[in-house]
């Protein structure tokens, strides 16, 4: 069996002092989305080396670590966290699971779903979620992998197991995951989306699907819903974009024209030098100063339209 390898000479670099190159992000790009496997996306960088740097220590720099990420604690007093299973007819497999968390504080709590990317529910989003509810929220964050046995712990896994359900089910297992945090008996009835990646794409989605059933949307780096759907948008929108993000911002010019067109309350953000996934602090994308800018705006908005 071949191995990845670099011949080239290169040197030890502390992973804090890590430049990637662009070259590095845009493989990664690749690979997270499901374009080229992980043995292609490490094969490629190993034939890069930017001034003495191998492309491969770049691309090890990138995968996820969960444990460091974490920034609110599963045992923390500001909030509760638990696994929930509730009905979903017309999904996957009629059930879904989830993690809810719940403030502290006396409800009842406005709502949040959260909805992670192309890979499952995985730790980065469960802190998500436990990040909404020390600020108030109710925040329930679905795994569309729970027909197949849930996220099994690691991404490439997660990656592969979402790739093979049927998209549209996975869809109703998000519109029902909504009815299910709204209905809730510690929910206001006031409910809000936030979204990253393929979660992003199901903000935008749930905003043309639910009408005036949804009340506030925030999709980070999402794909665009169909123009023709734009039309059924009742709840504003908080769009968050990366500036090196060329294939979601390919979509941005046809999404605006319809936005404006059908008069929806919109706002976007476009965060300087920041790429696809900026927000995630377990990889080497993330921006600090972009994704607590776009946070604090996050959680504003939400208070501003869940109230």
């Amino acid at each position: 069996m071949s191995q990845v390898a670099n011949t080239e000479t290169t040197h030890e670099v502390d992973s804090e002092d890590l430049v990637i190159d662009q070259q590095v992000y845009d493989l990664y790009d690749q690979y997270c989305h499901g374009f080229i496997s992980r043995r292609d996306f490490l094969k490629r960088c190993s034939a890069i080396t930017i001034a003495g740097v191998s492309g491969l220590t770049m691309a090890q720099a990138l995968f996820p670590n969960y444990a460091q990420a974490q920034t609110i604690s599963f045992t923390d007093e500001r909030m509760k966290g638990t696994y929930v299973t509730y009905p979903s007819p017309g999904g996957n497999s009629g059930e879904m699971r989830g993690y809810l968390a719940t403030p502290s504080t006396d409800g009842p709590h406005p709502a949040v779903l959260v909805v992670h990317e192309n890979r499952g529910l995985n730790p980065y989003i469960e802190d998500v979620a436990r990040r909404l509810a020390v600020e108030g929220f109710l925040a329930l964050a679905p795994d569309a992998l729970h027909p197949v046995g849930g996220y099994p712990g690691n991404d490439d896994d997660g990656r592969a197991l979402q790739k093979e359900l049927d998209r549209s089910k996975i869809m109703i297992d998000m519109a029902n995951s909504a009815e299910f945090v709204k209905a809730h008996e510690s929910s206001t009835g006031k409910l809000g989306s936030v979204g990253f990646c393929f979660g992003g794409g199901v903000v935008n989605f749930l905003a043309t699907k639910m009408g005036d059933g949804i009340h506030a949307g925030v999709p980070f780096y999402g794909s665009a819903p169909p123009a023709e759907n734009v039309a059924s948008i009742q709840s504003p929108l908080m769009i968050q974009a990366a500036e090196k993000d060329d294939r979601i911002n390919a979509q941005w010019p046809d999404f605006e024209a319809a936005l404006k067109a059908n008069n929806v309350d919109y706002v976007r953000h476009l965060y300087p030098e920041t790429g696809h996934g900026f927000h995630n602090n377990s990889t080497k994308r993330y921006n600090e100063e972009a994704a607590d800018l776009a946070w604090e705006r996050t959680v504003t908005f939400f208070k501003q339209h869940l109230a």
